[in-house]
């Protein structure tokens, strides 16, 4: 004879859906704030202004910044330039994919950032990029007016 008791007993479940969704939402949070994080330690420069900025690198760069005059800096440090070539040489001895961004002070002369661009192709980088500054950028002016 089976006896049944007056209390009713339920069987513990575990919703497991919203749980699924809560970690799915903060795997996606997670993912976007990360990309968008990136670090960089480089000296302020007036960019000079542009008609057209594309982003198109990441934080696994290296910044390079030309000031007016003439100095070459890397995250913070002032360097020559046969320091800038050994650097290069070291960072880039492994990975030539790897893009570095040059970035010049507007009064920054032509021929001071073209050195450093001979010398960042000489050291065998493949992708080399320029900044500019979007916020301030001037109407293109046609020739002759």
């Amino acid at each position: 004879m089976r006896f049944t008791s007056p209390v009713h007993r339920q069987h513990a479940q575990i919703e497991i859906i919203p749980l699924v969704d809560i970690v799915f939402l903060l795997l996606a949070s997670f993912m976007l704030v990360s990309l968008n994080m990136t670090k960089v330690e480089n000296i302020q420069v007036n960019l000079p202004p542009a008609t057209q900025v594309q982003s198109e690198f990441g934080a696994d760069m290296l910044h390079i910044a030309v000031d007016k005059s003439g100095g070459v800096w890397v995250e913070k440090n002032h360097l020559t330039l046969p320091e800038l070539y050994t650097v290069l040489t070291n960072r880039f001895q492994h990975n030539d994919r790897m893009p570095v961004l040059i970035g010049g002070d507007a009064e920054t002369r032509h021929g001071d950032m073209v050195t450093v661009l001979e010398l960042v192709r000489r050291a065998g980088v493949q992708k080399v990029s320029f900044t500019a500054n979007a916020e301030q950028s001037p109407r293109p002016s046609t020739p002759g007016t």
